[in-house]
């Protein structure tokens, strides 16, 4: 099998739209992240304008905690305390944050649901691509179908692990790459100009009080 071109640089044109916040208290604040907005600055010129740096423009003392792909849209969450960025660090390193995702998919997914447990690492070859990789570092993602049409399939997906590229990688591996995948499925972008994968909820133990908390983000798709 041939291997990928070469990934080519993407034209950043981050949207104009105002900070979506879901939650806010003095540990925390939860936003819904549009989809072609970079988490935190890139590393070329011209991508300084990022969601950490607007949200910093309106809440001074926020702090990353996490990031999401440019291209996916949905729940982030961000400390104000170093203490809180801590504790949500661990929170996510340990896996006790639980995390969910919708996404539209190419074509018709057989099954009703599954779970793929294939290890991943970087294609050095072509960066930012990630790949299949038996030396790769461990990865699991349950998937369950919501819906079906003729051309493409609403799933549900559940990561147990947080890989680069993690969903993207294992819905291409199962056969059916998310639509709008400028990476791993080029030719849908024409139909699908964004990624049609959404960060759903999000729910984890509160920094302050240990509770358990739990957000969701509307689908836009």
């Amino acid at each position: 099998m041939s291997k990928p071109s070469l990934i080519p640089d993407f034209d950043y044109f981050p949207p104009d739209t105002p900070l979506q916040f879901l939650h806010e208290d003095p540990q925390v604040l939860v936003l819904d992240k549009p989809a072609g907005l970079l988490s935190v600055p890139g590393k070329l010129a011209n991508r300084e304008d990022c969601l950490i740096t607007r949200l910093q423009a309106a809440r001074w003392d926020a702090l990353l905690v996490h990031r999401l792909d440019c291209d996916t849209s949905g729940v982030i969450i961000f400390a104000r305390t170093k203490q809180a960025q801590g504790f949500l660090g661990q929170e996510f390193e340990h896996r006790r944050a639980k995390k969910t995702y919708i996404a539209r998919l190419h074509g018709q997914v057989a099954e009703d649901q599954g779970t793929i447990d294939l290890p991943l690492a970087s294609d050095w070859d072509y960066r930012p691509r990630q790949k299949v990789d038996p030396t790769g570092r461990p990865a699991q993602t349950d998937w369950q179908v919501i819906d079906r049409t003729d051309t493409e399939t609403r799933v549900r997906l559940t990561p147990h692990t947080g890989r680069s590229h993690q969903l993207r990688v294992h819905m291409l591996a199962l056969g059916h790459p998310i639509l709008g995948d400028q990476i791993y499925a080029p030719e849908t972008t024409r139909a699908h100009p964004r990624l049609m994968l959404h960060a759903e909820t999000l729910a984890l133990h509160h920094p302050a009080t240990k509770n358990w908390i739990a957000f969701t983000a509307p689908i836009p798709f």
